[in-house]
């Protein structure tokens, strides 16, 4: 299988992330730190394996989008991403307030947002775009909803695919409106990547670098029971802001349903001058090939693995960040009943178990969780725990999400 949707060369725009210019920063007298994000994705058309459940294009719509942030603060700011359009896209009007649950909104807390002094904003292809501050006292751990009104027609190309949380979409200019429960819902994330908060205090942050089990495939959705979440609500108290840079079917060397993480660790990752990051990558370069996703591509090696975790630890060293690696989870069934075939294999695992061996002892990484000593049956250690497996054998349940997050803690991410 070709996925032709992500052969468009990445410029250097498409890879540039905007969150604090140093001299904004200092004019602004804020302390800005990202406190939740979701990483760009191209959409596909039809034909893929997979659907990506959203719209082809919006046209005179409101987008309402709800996200819990990590840590708190007095004012916001949220960034948009047109990272895989080509060509400009216009956001008439933008507003962000409290969530009330659902589609709803706290009364009174609702904000109209503006960029560069400007009520509306047009931004060029492969781009993202950064709003003004608007003051909103956000509370550690807080949802808010992003409304945005797209008064022309607008080809949905970048989004991120693996929401878990409901989003709504309506006709019209609404984004004021109190309520848009009557809306088309999604579970996808148009053009929103990040929202940043004005901090009261020194904070810290930690990026969650991976693919679908960092993104929350198989946690119960409108319940922020992925493992970064879960890692948010112990480590914000502690001011310590957790941004998830996960992206269903992401890996490490090869572009899937989004770029490789080598290619968008600038952007994701380094762009975003967190203290520490977590990288759980590598299972579906291990099982896409000669499965249903690609089954003409040569199988992956460990050694080809480790060599780009050798990259992405070196160009983290030139950024003083503190770099986890995690091991990979255990994948013996996955996915069996779907309609997807030959994820997994005997040959596969035996990769996955190198991998894991290297992580564990080479002593390359500042540190290590170890996943897969967490989640895998004592029993039979290729498989999940029951307790632990969503039941598709490849991504953990709620309850698996919450003993990998319990397995990380402050010493591991920030080395004391």
């Amino acid at each position: 299988m070709t996925l032709s949707f992500l052969r468009k060369p990445l410029t250097a725009a498409a890879l540039a992330v905007v969150l604090i210019a140093p001299a904004a920063h200092a004019a602004d007298g804020g302390r800005w730190v990202g406190t939740w994000s979701a990483s760009p994705q191209p959409t596909w058309a039809p034909g893929f394996i997979l659907p990506n459940g959203a719209p082809t294009e919006l046209r005179e719509q409101t987008l309402r989008q709800v996200a819990r942030v990590s840590v708190g603060g007095s004012r916001v700011r949220i960034e948009l991403s047109n990272a895989y359009g080509d060509r400009p896209i216009t956001i008439g009007a933008a507003h962000i307030a409290r969530s009330a649950g659902g589609a709803g909104i706290e009364s009174g807390s609702d904000r109209a947002l503006s960029f560069g002094g400007q009520a509306s904003v047009t931004i060029l292809p492969g781009a993202p775009a950064l709003s003004d501050p608007v003051e909103l006292e956000v509370a550690a751990l807080g949802e808010v909803a992003v409304s945005l009104y797209l008064p022309q027609a607008t080809p949905l190309d970048s989004f991120h695919w693996e929401g878990r949380q409901d989003a709504y979409l309506v006709a019209g200019n609404r984004v004021a409106d109190a309520n848009l429960a009557q809306g088309q819902v999604l579970q996808t994330r148009p053009y929103l990547s990040g929202i940043i908060v004005d901090a009261p205090r020194p904070t810290r942050s930690v990026i969650a670098l991976g693919d679908s089990i960092t993104d929350g495939a198989g946690s119960t959705a409108n319940r922020n029971q992925r493992w970064p979440d879960l890692l948010a609500a112990r480590l914000a108290p502690r001011d310590v802001a957790v941004l998830n840079a996960g992206i269903s079917g992401g890996q490490l060397l090869n572009d899937g349903m989004g770029v490789s993480a080598l290619a968008r660790f600038e952007r994701d990752v380094l762009g975003r001058k967190a203290d520490a990051a977590i990288v759980l990558l590598g299972i579906n370069d291990i099982a896409w090939p000669g499965s249903s996703f690609e089954p003409r591509r040569e199988a992956m090696s460990a050694e080809r693995l480790i060599a780009g975790y050798r990259q992405l630890i070196a160009r983290a060293r030139t950024q003083s960040l503190r770099i986890v690696g995690a091991t990979l989870t255990p994948f013996e069934g996955a996915l069996e009943g779907s309609p997807i075939h030959g994820y997994y294999h005997r040959d596969k695992d035996r990769v996955r178990q190198a991998v894991n061996e290297w992580i564990r002892s080479s002593g390359e990484f500042d540190a290590v969780v170890d996943f897969d000593a967490v989640v895998r049956d004592p029993r039979h250690p290729t498989r999940f725990l029951p307790a632990y497996d969503s039941g598709d054998h490849l991504h953990p349940g709620d309850a698996g999400y919450r003993a990998m997050a319990a397995a990380v803690d402050e010493a591991l991410l920030f080395g004391r």
